[in-house]
């Protein structure tokens, strides 16, 4: 029997009208329609002060970290802030560490208010890449965010996606996350079994 994954999106985003929060809905959302249960982990719902080693247990950080640590996949949302990610996203940074990261599916994407958020993406790669997680090649970027979405009723948050290749790509985050939840990379090459 296969098991389900648990895909959990973060959103670094505590804004009430996130754009970030609103993607991420839809790549749970394709997540979900590929069999995984889903928890969108809003920031602006736990009391997370700022992480402070010296402090055993602050405000919900217990909760973040057991989130983070016993999801199969993880999407982390960020809008891009002076070229980088959110301080929101960075304090679940510090809050989570290898028992929470390792060898886990992270999925990324990020929210521009103008045309760059190339160095945002990297950013968030090589932080979770030191913490050991798994990091999708696929990866999403929100260029102009305010105008990439038209107010539709029914839609999530009322919001639909204006293009739809920019949907799929965000859908498509949902799907990798689900097929690749699981995964144990298998870094051998052709050459050294041959050596061997």
């Amino acid at each position: 029997m296969t098991k389900t994954p648990t895909v959990v999106a973060v959103s670094g985003s505590l804004r009430a009208e996130s754009y970030t929060r609103t993607a991420l809905q839809y790549v749970l959302g394709a997540a979900a329609e590929a069999g995984a249960e889903t928890t969108l982990l809003d920031l602006r719902e736990y009391d997370l002060p700022v992480y402070d080693p010296d402090v055993d247990e602050q405000g919900d950080g217990r909760e973040v970290k057991r989130l983070v640590r016993e999801a199969d996949a993880l999407a982390l949302g960020t809008p891009v802030y002076h070229s980088s990610y959110s301080g929101a996203l960075k304090n679940v940074h510090d809050y989570c560490g290898w028992d929470e990261y390792e060898d886990t599916t992270v999925g990324l994407l990020a929210t521009a208010g103008g045309d760059s958020y190339g160095s945002t993406l990297e950013h968030l790669r090589m932080t979770v890449r030191g913490v050991h997680g798994w990091v999708l090649p696929h990866q999403v970027g929100i260029r102009n965010a305010s105008s990439r979405f038209v107010d539709e009723s029914d839609a999530i948050d009322g919001r639909a996606f204006e293009e739809d290749d920019l949907q799929e790509r965000v859908e498509k985050l949902g799907q990798m996350l689900v097929e690749y939840a699981f995964i144990e990379p298998d870094v051998s090459t052709p050459r050294a079994e041959a050596d061997d």
